[in-house]
């Protein structure tokens, strides 16, 4: 029983969903087998070797791989797939978008978004926005996975030792090509593994009083800033703060939810944060029902007071 993780990377380096991925295809017994499917990708590669728990990486290296295509990455899985009991990718948006490929390219069902592996073919996954805990058991020989990478700690990215072999890459497609990508530059840590949160919601009424209140805080704490659907919605942040069902999945060390009532699907986004503080005026809000810490006080002048104070 050997388990192959579909690395995510720049091509130089691995990236941190990846190492939360190894660590659930750990649990799932046997050996872990990594591929890094890139083009110029030996320093990825490289890295992988060192992750902790990884016995081999598999390197194909391609122009049509470059960018990660998902046509060309599903084909490069399927060359392979036969030698593995799992196939497991992150619940990110690449994984999201080559996993449901490979499944189906093989006929077998899709196991989303598991939080918890209790046996090689037994998963557990939240349903209805994680109101709910289901326990999945899956009969197909092969097994493909995503993972939600806030229920599992990373491995070490260093403290490896595995080998890396090279594998002819399969052939690229021609009915897809790369024209090219708008990539959002931040200072700001990456949300998805930011330590810190500073999020905002819908009751700071403009995208100007969202910057002047959330802004000096997250960056008192040199944190990430999220914002709920309602906020995104209403224009005050970009579309990739977004915390919650429809947004992005995040476990930091603290959160910090100004002005965000708690709505079921910004919760399930959310509520695996070590330490939740929630600061709302509405002392009945949902939010408080997670919260470690909850403060009912008028955002506008208790925030200003928290950056004052730090």
């Amino acid at each position: 029983m050997t388990s192959l993780v579909i690395a995510e990377h720049d091509n130089v380096s691995i990236k941190a969903a990846t190492l939360n991925t190894i660590a659930a295809a750990a649990q799932c017994g046997g050996d872990v087998h990594v591929l890094v499917a890139g083009f110029n990708a030996s320093a990825a590669a490289a890295a992988a070797a060192q992750i902790a728990g990884v016995a081999k990486v598999i390197h194909a290296d391609d122009a049509g791989l470059e960018h990660g295509l998902a046509e060309n990455v599903t084909a490069q899985v399927l060359a392979i797939a036969a030698n593995y009991s799992h196939l497991v990718f992150a619940a990110t948006a690449s994984g999201k978008n080559v996993a449901p490929r490979v499944a189906a390219k093989l006929d077998v069902g899709q196991v989303s978004d598991i939080t918890k592996v209790i046996s090689p073919d037994t998963f557990e996954r939240p349903i209805y926005a994680g109101n709910a805990m289901a326990t999945v058991q899956a009969t197909d020989a092969t097994k493909v996975m995503t993972v939600r990478t806030t229920g599992f700690d990373p491995v070490s990215a260093t403290g490896g030792s595995a080998t890396v072999e090279t594998l002819a890459a399969v052939a690229a497609s021609t009915s897809v090509s790369f024209l090219g990508s708008e990539i959002a530059r931040n200072d700001r840590p990456e949300l998805t593994s930011a330590k810190v949160i500073v999020s905002g919601g819908r009751a700071l009424g403009s995208a100007e009083k969202f910057s002047e209140i959330i802004t000096p805080l997250a960056d008192k704490l040199n944190a990430a800033m999220g914002a709920s659907r309602a906020a995104v919605d209403a224009g005050y942040a970009p579309n990739d703060w977004q915390v919650g069902q429809t947004g992005k999945i995040v476990a930091p060390q603290l959160y910090i939810a100004c002005g965000i009532s708690g709505a079921i699907q910004h919760l399930a986004g959310m509520k695996d944060s070590k330490v939740i503080v929630a600061i709302n005026k509405d002392a009945e809000a949902p939010i408080f029902s997670v919260a470690d810490y909850g403060l009912v006080a008028d955002l506008f002048v208790v925030v200003p007071e928290l950056v004052a104070a730090l």
